[in-house]
């Protein structure tokens, strides 16, 4: 999890149940579904955190603004922790490149540019085989791409493209609306959030390459300085002179 103070776990339930207006019970509840995840003091006693008080909010807006049933608001969640994970897992891997700099490592190798780019991502279903696919009337993919719950691609000649991808994010709508019965308001927020998600990963992804890039240069440079010539070390000459200079003590004894 990310370090920050938002994640820090501070407030006893009865605190949190009073700043969302919920009864304990409900907290209690939305950490059975996990919904929420709260923390653990030494004495195992729960406290929750300023983002487990945000996910609180968020769950009470869904349910009584949005009217989501609540297979939709556990989709939401999970989806809600996976970014808060991913943002745990960056940082992680942030400190340990930050690390091998420190100590000198020699970096992993960087991905080549093919290796970069997802094949999932790559649009090439035109419409009427992406909805033969996930079995659904071209006309619905058109609605869920004005409701902006799938993006697909363009070709040069403005065909819409569908990537694998995009074929996920139609069966999830189906499974969402078909098998769990989640509004078109939940479905909304949860493609929402699997949108993010996957910027989210392509974005933390391109940053990790970027630190792994800086380090390879650092390190090239480092390798191709030349070395320092070796400083002279002070007083050598004027203590030779000196040695060769003075008398025997069995010469002045003489």
């Amino acid at each position: 999890m990310p370090s920050d103070a938002k994640h820090r776990p501070v407030y006893v339930i009865s605190v949190a149940a009073e700043l969302v207006d919920m009864h304990p019970q409900t907290l209690r509840l939305y950490e059975r579904k996990e919904l929420i995840r709260p923390g653990r003091s030494g004495g195992k006693t729960r406290l929750y955190s300023e983002r487990d008080i945000e996910h609180l909010r968020e769950i009470r807006r869904l349910t009584q603004e949005l009217g989501v049933n609540l297979a939709g608001v556990e989709e939401v969640m999970r989806l809600q922790h996976e970014l808060d994970d991913l943002q745990g897992d960056f940082e992680a891997e942030t400190e340990r490149i930050e690390d091998e700099l420190r100590q000198k490592a020699q970096p992993r190798a960087l991905p080549s540019s093919e290796e970069r780019v997802d094949p999932k991502d790559r649009p090439v279903y035109v419409i009427s085989i992406a909805a033969e696919l996930v079995d659904m009337h071209p006309q619905t993919l058109r609605l869920y791409e004005r409701k902006e719950l799938i993006r697909p691609g363009r070709s040069s000649g403005k065909t819409r493209l569908y990537s694998e991808r995009d074929i996920e994010h139609l069966r999830e709508i189906r499974r969402l609306t078909q098998e769990l019965g989640v509004n078109l308001a939940g479905v909304e927020e949860i493609m929402r959030l699997r949108h993010e998600l996957d910027a989210a990963r392509a974005n933390l992804e391109g940053n990790v390459r970027r630190i792994q890039q800086d380090i390879t240069e650092r390190m090239t440079t480092w390798r191709t300085l030349p070395p320092s010539p070796p400083e002279p070390v002070q007083g050598t000459e004027n203590s030779g002179a000196t040695s060769a200079d003075a008398p025997a003590e069995e010469d002045q004894d003489g």
